[in-house]
């Protein structure tokens, strides 16, 4: 337990952590990168160069600061970000070289203003919070290895099949090499997958994160993968055109447990609605099949926003399955059709759109770009539809909408 004194310390940090965290945390970074280059095999480099993955922690810190004196409100954010811990692979080895790095770059950043006693005081509560990853992850690393068909950190996998669903998403069906039964996973959850592109200049491996897109119970796995192509002022996803370029049927690809805590709520009945935007369809099509599987009697709407038809992914398989299906209802919402007659809506998804096609008594699961997802979320707000009946993913760190 950390004494009064040090909460006090703690506490009057956070003002100085709102307008200093970003840089705190940025400079962490680098410290860290500068003095152990090996975990650039752990983290995703692009949200580093984009900013996301500092911003990430920034918030992280913020946080537990503001709920040092009660840091069981924040379990549910620790438990989530434990999730990735665990599909990345972070060890108790770890936490002291982050711990080091951090109060490293609090002085390096608030120079004179990190007293001893503040620096002391974060070095506590620090301890106190490795503690609760390290014990929480510990937990789920046993849980991964443990269930049926589980296992714990990378296993060999390989690409039965490679299928092209649109214009920019492909989706890999993956067996794994060793021919052993694989774990379940809940719908909306994730597997990382782990490569070492041939079109990367540097020596280390990329993690990335991928939605299972398929109802569990197979014998494979099923990702969906968008190739990220070079934008102004944006490089080209460096792993998602790797998969998409050179991965092909037979190739082996490294993946670990399914993780992720965006998980579908089977305990509820009430209307369903599942809206996504491009890619995010993704963990929506694992949550949809889960749903017609089980709860074949469950009223559930499927919304997907793309560009056009040629950006839409699996418009077939959804089409089959709301014919299929009496309680199912689909739509489709296309920002710049190229034939008006495939869409429900033209531009973008909105409140009186979304009060025409769903009810306001549902359930709500969004995905997709962060302004979708913001614009979604105002929406449903402006509906005045209580928070705990809406749910979403970022793909990537964690934001704010």
């Amino acid at each position: 337990m950390l004494s009064k004194e040090t909460i006090d310390i703690i506490k009057s940090t956070v003002p100085v952590l709102e307008i200093h965290g970003k840089t705190i945390t940025t400079t962490f970074y680098q410290m860290l990168f500068d003095s152990h280059p090996e975990l650039l095999n752990i983290f995703n480099h692009a949200n580093q160069r984009e900013g996301k993955q500092p911003q990430a922690l920034a918030n992280a810190v913020y946080a537990a600061a503001a709920h040092i004196d009660h840091l069981e409100d924040i379990l549910p954010v620790v438990k989530q970000i434990g999730q990735k811990h665990r599909a990345l692979n972070i060890l108790p080895e770890h936490y002291p070289i982050v711990g080091e790095n951090l109060l490293g770059a609090i002085k390096k950043v608030l120079g004179d203003a990190a007293t001893p006693e503040i620096l002391d005081a974060w070095a506590q509560a620090y301890g106190m919070i490795a503690d609760a990853f390290i014990s929480v992850e510990a937990e789920m690393y046993q849980e991964a290895e443990n269930a049926p068909g589980g296992w714990r950190g990378f296993r060999p996998f390989v690409v039965e099949r490679k299928i092209k669903e649109s214009d920019v998403i492909t989706s890999f069906y993956l067996k794994p090499q060793d021919g052993g039964a694989i774990s379940s996973y809940l719908p909306g959850q994730y597997i990382t997958v782990r490569v070492q592109p041939d079109n990367d200049n540097e020596s280390y491996t990329h993690i990335r994160h991928y939605s299972l897109s398929a109802v569990p119970g197979e014998d494979y796995y099923r990702i969906s993968v968008k190739r990220e192509d070079a934008a102004p002022g944006k490089p080209a996803g460096l792993v998602s055109t790797y998969l998409h370029n050179s991965v092909n049927e037979g190739d082996v690809l490294e993946i670990n447990a399914p993780a992720g805590s965006f998980t579908l709520d089977q305990e509820q009945n009430i209307p369903l609605v599942l809206i996504s935007g491009g890619v995010g369809l993704t963990p929506m099509i694992s949550m949809l099949e889960t749903v017609l599987k089980e709860q074949p009697e469950r009223e559930v709407t499927f919304i997907h926003a793309a560009i056009n038809e040629g950006f839409h992914a699996m418009r077939e398989h959804i089409e089959q399955l709301d014919t299929a299906h009496q309680p199912m209802k689909s739509y489709v919402c296309y920002e710049k059709p190229l034939d008006q007659s495939l869409c429900h809506k033209i531009g973008y998804i909105d409140l009186p759109w979304l009060q025409e096609v769903t009810s306001k008594e549902s359930d709500f699961y969004f995905c997709g770009p962060v302004p979708f997802m913001r614009a979604v979320n105002q929406a449903l707000q402006a509906w005045d539809i209580p928070a705990e009946r809406i749910h979403y993913e970022f793909f990537g760190p964690a934001g704010s909408l």
